[in-house]
C-alpha cells in the first residue's frame, strides 16, 4: 500500500497527534458530508479575492489523484467555484480540494460525492481577471502548505503533513491510532477499568 492510501486509513485526530496538533488547518474549514475521507498530495493554488481564473487553470495542471490546496484569503463574500467547475476538476481525476474560502451551488456539489472542504456557502460568483499563483508555499487555515505536502482530511477538519517528515509522522500516527484502540477496548464498559485509567492519568 502506497503512504497515501495508508494515511488515509488513519484519522486526522491521530496524525494531528504525531504533529503535537501544530499542522492543522482552521476548524472552521470542514467536510460538506462527514463521510468525506481524503488523502491526496497539496497542489497549491493561491488566487486573490474574487478571481478564480488561476482556479480553472489549476484543475487543467494539477495530475490526477492530487489535492487542490487553495488560498482564497478566508473571503466568504465571493465563491471560488461552482458545481459545474467542481464537476469538471472530479473528472480530471482530482481527489479532492480543500479551500480557504467558500463555494457555491452546494446541493449540486453534494450530489458529485467529491470530497470539497472549506469556510461554507454563498451565493456570489467569482470574476476571472487572471491573477495567482500555482504551486507556491501558500497559507491555507493558519497552516503552511508547500507543493507535495500531504493533506488528510475528514470529518474532524483538515491536516497537512510536511513532505520532509511525512514517514515519520506516518509511523508515529499508526501507533496513536493502534494504542487509542487498544485502550478503548481495554476498558470500554468496564467500569474498574476506567477508575484505574483515570486514577493513573491524575496521578501523573
Amino acid at each position: 500500500m502506497n503512504i497515501v492510501n495508508q494515511f488515509q486509513e488513519i484519522p486526522t485526530t491521530c496524525i494531528s497527534d504525531a504533529m503535537q496538533g501544530l499542522n492543522n488547518l482552521d476548524g472552521v474549514i470542514k467536510p460538506l458530508k462527514d463521510e468525506y475521507k481524503m488523502a491526496g498530495r497539496a497542489f497549491t493554488v493561491k488566487m486573490p479575492v474574487g478571481d478564480n481564473l488561476v482556479f480553472l487553470k489549476a484543475i487543467r495542471e494539477a495530475k490526477p489523484g492530487d489535492v487542490l490546496v487553495v488560498d482564497a484569503k478566508g473571503d466568504t463574500y465571493r465563491a471560488i467555484a461552482g458545481d459545474f467547475i467542481v464537476g469538471m476538476a472530479q473528472t480530471l481525476g482530482i481527489k479532492g480540494m480543500v479551500v480557504d474560502g467558500v463555494i457555491r451551488d452546494i446541493e449540486g456539489i453534494k450530489q458529485l460525492n467529491f470530497p470539497v472542504f472549506c469556510k461554507g456557502t454563498t451565493i456570489a460568483a467569482s470574476g476571472k481577471a487572471g491573477q495567482g499563483e500555482l504551486n507556491v508555499p501558500i497559507s491555507c487555515g493558519g497552516a503552511t502548505i508547500h507543493p507535495g505536502d500531504m493533506i488528510i482530511g475528514d470529518a474532524d477538519g483538515v491536516v497537512v503533513v510536511p513532505q520532509a517528515i511525512e514517514q515519520e509522522v506516518l509511523d508515529k500516527s499508526a501507533q496513536k491510532l493502534e494504542f487509542d484502540l487498544k485502550r478503548a477496548e481495554k476498558v470500554s464498559g468496564n467500569r474498574e477499568e476506567i477508575i484505574k485509567y483515570l486514577d493513573d492519568f491524575l496521578s501523573n
